[in-house]
């Protein structure tokens, strides 16, 4: 039987990583393929610290997939955020928590589940209950670091109620402190100390197309907003060589301040997109942004706001 491929998107963050595991578990208990978990960037210290709380090893890194290739997508389903080759690819499942991209498309049938909440193994906890399969303690624990990730402790505006409801049902099977291993959790993301800045902003990194016009938005998350704009002109400068390089008119780098719940953001290209998206005065390319944590919810849907018109 030919191998299916799972994978979420480039510089995977923690829920992408751990839904692609997490799917990969369920698939192999369904039967009906022969799966096998990847990954398509380099592990963050925060899903480091899930994998070696849990004893869990990273799945292997894919660079490209083939023509025809059976793949299934999790935590993205837009193309300019996935595997080279995937315009090729065989498309046969998609679990993800956000909209669908300008770029997604297939060429035949698929399974596509996709529901507003704030994470992606949320969606996947309902998919073992109705699937009628008994969860375990790791699987419920990798779960919940996917929900604590994708919702900064609940602190985000992407959490709904569902996703509360489900990580209490997690906390309980896996055996932990919500609080207490959800705050030691992120804490172990924010430590940035050994990242290069051509490395920092790509380690939570995104592209995006809207109305032709291409932009990126990288997120880091931090206990002190200060330390990480000490090295503000080199971080500049390597999302100058990344804009060059990439043909990218905008590029935002949001830093993200997980005890404030506030982020400064650097910005590059098309600031008066910016500005007008989060009604602020970019000076010396940044500006503050009070309580805005999310990407998904409150500076991309901006900036396509503006670019639309």
């Amino acid at each position: 039987m030919e191998e299916v491929y799972i994978f979420g998107h480039q510089n995977p963050d923690t829920d992408s990583i751990l839904s692609s595991l997490i799917l990969e578990g369920l698939e192999k208990t369904l039967g009906e393929y022969n799966v096998k978990a990847y990954r398509l960037g380099k592990i963050n210290k925060e899903t480091e610290y899930v994998l070696n709380y849990f004893g869990i090893k990273a799945p292997e890194l894919l660079e490209e997939v083939k023509e025809g290739q059976p793949v299934m997508l999790v935590d993205h389903n837009g193309f300019d955020q996935s595997v080279k080759g995937i315009e090729k690819a065989n498309i046969i499942r998609v679990v993800d928590h956000h909209n669908v991209a300008e770029s997604f498309k297939t060429n035949g049938p698929l399974f596509y589940l996709a529901m507003p909440v704030g994470c992606t193994a949320t969606i996947l906890r309902e998919m073992f209950k109705v699937s009628g399969i008994k969860m375990d303690k790791i699987t419920a624990g990798l779960m919940l670091s996917c929900i604590i990730s994708d919702t900064l402790l609940f602190n985000s505006p992407t959490c709904t109620d569902k996703d509360r409801e489900v990580a209490a049902e997690l906390a309980e099977l896996a055996e932990v402190d919500i609080n207490k291993y959800g705050l030691d959790m992120l804490k172990a993301g924010t430590d940035l100390s050994s990242f290069l800045p051509e490395e920092l902003i790509n380690i939570d990194s995104k592209t995006y197309v809207t109305n032709g016009i291409k932009y990126q938005v990288a997120q880091v998350n931090t206990a002190s907003i200060p330390d990480v704009l000490k090295n503000k002109t080199e971080i500049e400068n390597a999302m100058k060589k990344f804009m060059e390089e990439n043909n990218t008119e905008l590029f935002v780098f949001l830093i993200t301040d997980i005890i404030e719940n506030n982020s400064q953001v650097i910005v590059l290209g098309k600031q008066e997109i910016a500005e007008k998206a989060f009604n602020v005065k970019i000076e010396d390319n940044t500006a503050f942004l009070p309580g805005v944590v999310s990407r998904k919810k409150q500076v991309v849907p901006n900036i396509d706001k503006i670019i639309n018109g």
